[in-house]
């Protein structure tokens, strides 16, 4: 019996090597039983998680992992495709269905036949388009764009979303039919905040990447250094801190952080970079630093309001006058949100994607808003 455990313990272990999946936390052990158990099969799996905790990388396990892993994984982006050819996109199309249709073309599904086609951000699939895509998980049919020809293919889903889609199923934005379909497994993958004790791993993973990639060489830290690593929020999970390490290892040139060096490159408001750092118990050292940093946040977050509001409103509370000294209406809402599109795309030299995540939307929707407000 227990050698059997020990068996087991290897194996995993191996697993994780073998597909890129960093951490030994309680949390990360059971994900990995999950996916070594869903992996063989053909299921359809739903990944979820927080943005930046590693479902692309689970998404590859799964299918690495598979009887289909000789064959390709397509992986598709779905919020990044413009609504008005993400069918053509998923399920090709026929020569002269639309304009611009010169000649035939496969899509992202057909490409995938015999594979796995991983479709990440599923929550952004327009509503039209998941009633063809329910079609192919129920029976593999599907028909191009321009054909009343239907097709089969072989192909195992994996999909991913950061949102909470029996909410959006309650919002009338997914469909509840292809909610229970898509479901049959739930792989959750925990923020990083959860699983503290796999943050020194992965630091540790992403610097002898990054270093013996680039020549670059690591100083070390700090034990109170690598304390703030460890006690931080993570807002942007396991990618967050890859940016982390890439950023300091650049700028700092092998030498030894202390506290303040890793500050600098944490998203940190400066009263909790003041914070003096008084641990008693574990979980009431982390409680209260939970919420302190709500508190702060939402300090910041009324500042910033108070900020925009002061730069269309006067002292007394009026709407400014212009260069020309004519007085500006008010803004509507949608003139509001177009002008923040608008600072966006001109901050980023009109790179959609890093607008996009400035403004917190997904590239599929900015696109539809630069359309509407005729940016």
């Amino acid at each position: 019996m227990n050698g059997a455990k020990v068996d087991q313990v290897v194996n995993k272990k191996e697993f994780q090597q073998q597909f890129g999946i960093v951490g030994e936390s309680l949390e990360m052990q059971e994900l990995v039983q999950v996916v070594q158990h869903v992996a063989p099969t053909d299921i359809t799996v739903l990944i979820t998680g927080e943005s930046g905790v590693g479902k692309e990388v689970i998404a590859h396990a799964i299918h690495g992992a598979s009887r289909r892993s000789k064959k390709a994984m397509v992986t598709v982006n779905c919020g990044a495709i413009p609504e008005g050819i993400i069918e053509s996109e998923l399920f090709g199309h026929e020569r002269g269905s639309f304009t611009g249709a010169s000649s035939e073309r496969k899509g992202y599904f057909e490409l995938a036949d015999g594979g796995t086609i991983f479709l990440d951000e599923i929550g952004e699939l327009p509503l039209a388009t998941q009633v063809k895509f329910l079609r192919i998980l129920e029976n593999g049919e599907f028909l191009r764009v321009g054909s009343s020809n239907a097709r089969k293919v072989d192909v195992r889903v994996i999909a991913a979303t950061n949102k909470d889609l029996e909410q959006e199923v309650r919002n009338g934005n997914f469909r509840q039919d292809l909610f229970y379909r898509l479901r049959s497994v739930n792989v959750r993958i925990p923020a990083l905040r959860e699983r503290k004790e796999d943050i020194p791993l992965l630091f540790e993973k992403f610097v002898e990447e990054f270093s013996a990639k680039n020549g670059i060489k690591f100083g070390g830290m700090t034990t109170s250094a690598a304390e703030i690593l460890q006690n931080y929020y993570w807002h942007g999970n396991v990618r967050e801190l890859r940016n982390v390490v890439e950023s300091m290892l650049v700028l700092e040139r092998g030498k030894r952080l202390d506290a303040e060096d890793i500050r600098k490159y944490l998203r940190l408001p400066a009263e909790e970079r003041m914070l003096p750092m008084i641990v008693t118990k574990q979980n009431d050292f982390d409680e209260r630093q939970l919420l302190y940093r709500a508190l702060i946040e939402l300090k910041n977050d009324m500042l910033e309001v108070k900020n925009l509001l002061k730069g269309v409103l006067g002292a007394d509370g009026a709407v400014k006058a212009n260069q020309n000294n004519a007085v500006q209406e008010n803004l509507s809402l949608n003139e509001m949100e177009r002008r923040m599109i608008e600072t966006a795309l001109k901050k980023f030299h009109n790179n959609r994607r890093l607008a996009a995540d400035e403004l917190q939307i997904s590239e599929r929707t900015l696109y539809r808003k630069i359309k509407e407000y005729g940016l």
